[in-house]
């Protein structure tokens, strides 16, 4: 019997997308064996409590940063949909899609441990393997933090210091970014003049 197709997802504001990302990215194709990795930019985030850059900037920027990831294929899903973006229903497009395939949702652990939060997480457990992807605690604690019914698959990765958040900070102070993120990233940051004001 042939095994199932894999298929890894991996959503985010990618507000920038940065080196950590792609190197979930890589380390999600090659520990989980991923036939695919559909990446994507989140659309209207009920969970964000800022305002992300637009959807055409953030695209663009994630197209450029995971150039060269195996496997990996830019969904655009979520950006088209109105409304709240919810992660259960994107499983269960991509489930309709391919039925007969595993899916496994990457996220950190922060993201795991508050998992329960989450817009119909039982609906998320029953579709996908949670792919974590370490960052502060330890596994033990990760997969102690997760509900009993949760299938999980722990990544293991370097410590990784690149957030987000800090490069944005970075960007405002004039600072150099290019250590954090890929070159053509900080090359569109750049030109586009992104993340200029508070």
């Amino acid at each position: 019997m042939t095994p199932p197709r894999r298929v890894g997802v991996f959503g985010g504001a990618f507000d920038p997308p940065h080196l950590a990302h792609a190197a979930v990215a890589r380390a999600a194709v090659d520990q989980l064996r991923l036939d695919e990795l559909r990446i994507l930019p989140t659309g209207n985030a009920w969970h964000k409590a800022t305002e992300l850059s637009p959807p055409e900037h953030r695209l663009a920027m994630t197209r450029i940063a995971f150039t060269g990831v195996p496997r990996a294929v830019i969904d655009e899903r979520e950006l088209h949909r109105r409304g709240p973006t919810y992660t259960v229903d994107t499983l269960r497009e991509l489930h309709a899609e391919q039925p007969d395939a595993e899916l496994f949702l990457l996220m950190g652990e922060d993201q795991a441990a508050a998992l329960t939060r989450w817009h119909d997480w039982r609906g998320v457990l029953a579709l996908a393997v949670i792919g974590i992807a370490g960052r502060a605690a330890t596994p033990g604690e990760v997969r102690s933090a997760l509900p009993a019914e949760a299938r999980s698959r722990q990544l293991v990765l370097p410590p990784m210091p690149e957030s987000a958040t800090a490069i944005r900070a970075l960007v405002r102070s004039g600072a150099e970014i290019g250590h954090l993120v890929a070159p053509g990233v900080a090359s569109y940051i750049e030109r586009h003049r992104l993340y200029q004001s508070a």
